[in-house]
Order: C-alpha cells, then sequence, then structure tokens
C-alpha cells in the first residue's frame, strides 16, 4: 500500500495532522509515512501578501519517493495567479498536493475558535486535493469531498468522504500507481 508524507508547512494547530490524516488515508487506501516541515518563505509574494501554491507544489513534489504522495499542509495563506486565494492544489494526477487552513479558521471571518469546524474542513480539504492526485476532477455532486470549493460555505456544505461516482473512479483507476 502506498504511504502518505505529510508536510507541515508553518504552524498548524497541535494534534491537527494526527487527528485528520488516518480518516483521509483509510479512505484513499494510503498508509501513513514521514512527517516533516517546510518553510514557506521562499513561495511568498509581497505584492500579495500570499504564497505562491505553484511554487510550494513543486517543492513538495521533489520531496516524494515512487511509492509515496506527498501533501502539504500550510497554515498560510494560497494564491495562484489568476485567482484572490485557493484552499489547496494539487498534481492531476501525480503524487503532490498542497492545501492550506488559513481560510478554513473561523477566525479568519471574525468568529470565535472552533477546532471541531476546523478539522472537519481540513479534512474534507486534505482528501480533495489528494484525490486529484488519483486523476478525480471537480465532481458535480455538491456532497462529495471532490466537489469544487469557491468559499468555505462551499466546504462545509462538502461531506468528508467521495460519492459513489468518484469512489468507483478510484477503483477503475486499481492500485495507486505513482506518476
Amino acid at each position: 500500500m502506498p504511504k502518505l508524507a505529510v508536510v507541515e508547512i508553518g504552524d498548524l494547530p497541535a494534534g491537527l495532522l494526527d487527528a485528520i490524516t488516518p480518516g483521509v488515508g483509510r479512505i484513499l487506501g494510503l498508509d501513513p509515512g514521514p512527517r516533516s516541515r517546510l518553510d514557506p518563505a521562499f513561495a511568498y509574494d509581497e505584492r500579495r501578501r500570499q504564497y505562491l501554491a505553484a511554487a510550494l507544489l513543486g517543492r513538495l513534489r521533489e520531496l516524494t519517493a515512487d511509492d509515496t504522495l506527498v501533501v502539504g499542509a500550510a497554515a498560510v495563506d494560497l494564491f495562484i495567479p489568476i485567482l484572490t486565494f485557493v484552499f489547496g492544489e494539487a498534481e492531476m494526477p501525480g503524487r503532490a498536493a498542497v492545501f492550506s487552513l488559513h481560510r478554513l479558521h473561523e477566525e479568519f471571518y471574525g468568529l470565535p475558535p472552533n477546532y471541531s469546524l476546523l478539522a472537519g474542513r481540513a479534512a474534507k480539504e486534505m482528501l480533495h486535493e489528494l484525490g486529484h492526485t488519483f486523476g478525480l476532477a471537480h465532481c458535480p455532486d455538491y456532497a462529495c469531498a471532490m466537489s469544487s470549493s469557491p468559499s468555505v460555505e462551499a466546504v462545509d456544505l462538502k461531506g468528508n468522504t467521495l460519492c459513489n461516482g468518484c469512489r468507483r473512479r478510484l477503483k477503475v483507476r486499481g492500485a495507486r500507481a505513482p506518476v
């Protein structure tokens, strides 16, 4: 079974990755692998005051081995040039993905902290970005974790697993074949 390496990018809430990684791994058939940290300073865009998702994704790709997927969990705000922000980005298909918790925190919206809500949102976004590494596109089923997330409200609407159609597409692809 392929391994899942998780890379902490910035300062994440204590225990969050331990809480969400096993469930996401079970859904995708991935064993927990090594954990490491990455300083995101190289990806910072002074003008936007955000971090370029593609730069982080490229660095994460360099950290992968043939039988390992890598996902970066970022505390920083991510962007791609054509959008104001993104919750994440991934190779599709591929071996690397990154997602951001920055806009998943209730505090970002001026609300009190809610660790349980943050953990649920983070798990959905981790699953979503890793789903792309398996070649899964955005799903039209709004309750599927592979549905698009243009807002935190859309993240809240999705379920924490894959719909039957996306599960079938995963099975058709068979065992994880790293690219």
